[in-house]
C-alpha cells in the first residue's frame, strides 16, 4: 500500500511539475495567434506543446495560417505564423531537428532536397516571428516587436534587385541568396519606449 501511494505521489509530483512548466493551451493558443492581424486570428491552425512538453497540434484551422505557440524550453518570448503550404517544410526542419542535426546539417539537407523536388517552398510564401515580454502579473505579452519574411527560393540581390544587408532600420533585404532558403527580410523599426 505504501508504495502505490508513493508512486501516485511521485506520478502526480511529475504531473504537476508538467502542467507548471508547459502553459496552458489557452494562453499558448490565445499569444501564438499574435503574430497574425486580427482578421486571420480564429481561424489559424495552431501548433503548441501539451503537458509532458512533446510537440502537438492545439487547434485545427481553417485559412491559409499556422500559428507555433511559445516554446517552454527556450529564453524569452517568441511565436510565428507562416502560411500553410510552408508546413511541409517548416515540419522538415523540427523532424531534422529531432534527429539532432546542427543548422547546417539541416540547411545541406533541405537545399539537397529542395533543388531534387521532393521538398517544395513556395515562391512568395510567408513567415511573420513576432517576439515580446510576459507580463508576469496579467501574463499579456507586451513591447511586442514583429519580422516578415517572405521566401523567394534561389532568388539573388541579380534576380530582385534587393541588396543583401539593409541599407537602414525596416528596409528590406535578401537574406541567403541563391540558395533554396532565400527570402526577404522585412524588420520594421520601433520607437523607442520613453524610461518613466
Amino acid at each position: 500500500m505504501k508504495i502505490k501511494l508513493l508512486l501516485f505521489s511521485l506520478l502526480l509530483c511529475t504531473s504537476l511539475m508538467a502542467q507548471d512548466n508547459i502553459p496552458t493551451n489557452e494562453w499558448q493558443i490565445n499569444t501564438a495567434i499574435l503574430a497574425l492581424e486580427e482578421a486571420f486570428r480564429s481561424e489559424a491552425k495552431v501548433y503548441g506543446y501539451n503537458a509532458n512538453g512533446d510537440f502537438v497540434v492545439l487547434r485545427e484551422g481553417n485559412n491559409q495560417y499556422i500559428c507555433l505557440a511559445d516554446d517552454p524550453k527556450k529564453d524569452g518570448f517568441h511565436v510565428a505564423a507562416y502560411h500553410k503550404d510552408l508546413d511541409e517544410f517548416m515540419a522538415r526542419g523540427r523532424e531534422l531537428k529531432k534527429q539532432g542535426k546542427n543548422f547546417k546539417e539541416i540547411f545541406d539537407t533541405r537545399e539537397e532536397e529542395v533543388k531534387s523536388g521532393k521538398l517544395k517552398i513556395p515562391y512568395g510564401s510567408t513567415l511573420i516571428i513576432l517576439r515580446g515580454d510576459v507580463n508576469e502579473e496579467t501574463k499579456q505579452i507586451e513591447n511586442e516587436k514583429v519580422r516578415y519574411v517572405v521566401y523567394t527560393p534561389f532568388a539573388t540581390t541579380e534576380s530582385t534587385g534587393l541588396p543583401t544587408k539593409p541599407r537602414a532600420g525596416g528596409h528590406a533585404w535578401i537574406m541567403n541568396p541563391g540558395t533554396h532558403r532565400a527570402h526577404i527580410m522585412i524588420t520594421p523599426t520601433y520607437p523607442e519606449k520613453e524610461k518613466e
